[in-house]
């Protein structure tokens, strides 16, 4: 049995992510903002594990990488990519270029599932998409997000399996339904009350009907080292420390649980905005009554990341998109920790 006390976010030395016998077939993701894009990545590159996402403030699947990817490397392709990012899969500058093209980025996707580099498409088609963009956001714009919903339809993914939530007056944020800023802001810690509980959303969207939420979480914030995933793995561009919450019948074994990933967003790592995301976001209410262990991994801020992203336009290298990115790869073997047998 975990022996993290109930609803501690912090402990004073990390924690080792507990062997909890969890069951990773059916792991999820979800991400806000770079998070959203990571989300995308990490689903596709593992889509034989992933059962379902939610893209959030965010795009499609490689969106930033530039034309020259495939015939430059180096610290020059990140910031060309980066360029492309910002202008054309953030505020829709490009349009008029066709930038982002979900066909495109489809046969894209294609060509990496025939190379082995990331899981075949036939893993992924029968994933179950959710989408969401605010009214008021005007860091990623709505365009972005429908064209993110285009692109999981070039790639096979039926009309029933995606939703796309457009309607909510948010800024650029995690939506609640009662925790957070005024529902149209847009700022630290980037998340907001407006009426819209999106946790349960994502979780009924993905897994289908649920028990209800708790009022208070019974279970442990664990904040745990991430440094044991990272052997191996250079130009990581991950923190120390993430944190993952565990309900009670997941830390005695009375449930066999499964595992959702949440991805923050930009300036949204605890060492920027807290644990706001960890603890407002409504997953943990859901956690307890439905065995769910919440993953959040988090990126670390540095000169060529100075607001925490999650790695969308290759800041770690080439292989970003792929099984073999640093920042993949570290969270697959989290999940493969969790996985593990009880001792």
């Amino acid at each position: 049995m975990l022996t993290v006390s109930p609803g501690r976010a912090e402990t004073p030395a990390a924690a080792v992510l507990p062997a909890l016998a969890a069951d990773i077939s059916q792991t999820s993701v979800s991400g806000i903002s770079s998070g959203a894009y990571m989300a995308g990545q990490f689903q596709i590159a593992h889509a034989r594990i992933v059962s379902g996402a939610a893209i959030i403030a965010g795009g499609p699947y490689g969106c930033a990488e530039s034309a020259f990817a495939d015939v430059m490397s180096g610290p020059g392709v990140a910031f060309l990519n980066l360029s492309k990012a910002i202008n054309g899969c953030m505020l829709n500058a490009l349009a008029v270029w066709g930038v982002p093209d979900p066909e495109l980025l489809a046969e894209k996707t294609r060509k990496l599932a025939g190379a082995g580099r990331i899981d075949p498409l036939s893993s992924l088609v029968g994933d179950r998409v959710y989408l969401f963009s605010g009214r008021n956001d005007h860091t990623v714009v709505p365009a972005i997000v429908k064209a993110a919903y285009e692109y999981y339809q070039r790639i096979g993914l039926p009309d029933g399996n995606l939703v796309y939530v457009s309607e909510t007056p948010a800024g650029h944020a995690f939506v609640t339904d009662s925790e957070g800023l005024a529902c149209d802001a847009t700022g630290k810690p980037y998340v907001v009350d407006c009426d819209y509980d999106q946790a349960g959303e994502v979780l009924r969207h993905i897994y289908g009907t649920l028990q209800p939420r708790v009022a208070t979480p019974a279970g442990s914030f664990l904040e745990f080292d991430q440094r044991p995933f990272l052997e191996g793995l250079t130009n990581h561009g991950m923190e120390k420390r993430g944190v993952a919450y565990v309900p009670p019948a997941c830390a005695d074994g009375t449930a066999t649980c499964r595992v959702h990933i949440a991805f923050h967003g930009c300036a949204q790592n605890r060492a920027a905005a807290g644990d706001s995301f960890i603890r407002q976001s409504g997953y943990a209410n859901w956690a307890d009554a439905n065995a769910f262990v919440i993953l959040f991994p988090e990126a670390a801020s540095s000169p060529v990341n100075p607001q925490g992203c999650w790695d969308w336009w290759g800041y770690t290298g080439n292989d970003y998109l792929t099984r073999d990115a640093p920042q993949i790869e570290s969270v697959y073997r989290m999940l493969q920790q969790l996985e593990k047998p009880r001792s």
